[in-house]
């Protein structure tokens, strides 16, 4: 078994079940799903899709920084999304948040997502 360390922050919604913010294995860490819950409350944040979306993005990047990295160290990223009509506003985001070379990535129209959550992210990260 490859040896493997919990991420933690409070900087990121805590686990709302029995998993890990993240798990780093080697260099490679792979990042839970994250919602638009507002790590100070473990509410959905208020407002429009662009605030949810935002709000992933901060909490990814808060589990990223926390495992050493940043958003711009994911190489898989995976979108979850309620409505895919949104899918462009995630594509809009994106380009505030990463920058070239982008990520690999998928993007999937799902039936519901935890706590009644619009959006959901997760992916893995690459440090070094």
């Amino acid at each position: 078994m490859p040896n493997r360390s919990v991420i933690h922050t409070d900087q990121a919604p805590e686990a709302i079940g029995p998993y890990s913010q993240a798990i780093k294995a080697g260099d490679t860490v792979w990042l839970s799903g994250q919602i638009p819950l507002d790590p100070a409350t473990m509410e959905l944040v208020e407002g429009d899709m662009e605030a949810q979306v935002r709000r992933v993005f901060e909490n990814l990047s808060a589990v990223c920084e926390a495992a050493g990295g940043g958003l711009q160290s994911i190489v898989k990223l995976q979108i979850y999304l309620v409505d895919l009509s949104h899918f462009g506003l995630v594509n809009e985001l994106m380009k505030e948040y990463f920058s070239e070379p982008w990520p690999a990535r998928a993007a999937l129209g799902v039936a519901s997502l935890p706590k009644g959550a619009a959006v959901e992210m997760d992916g893995i990260m690459i440090l070094g």
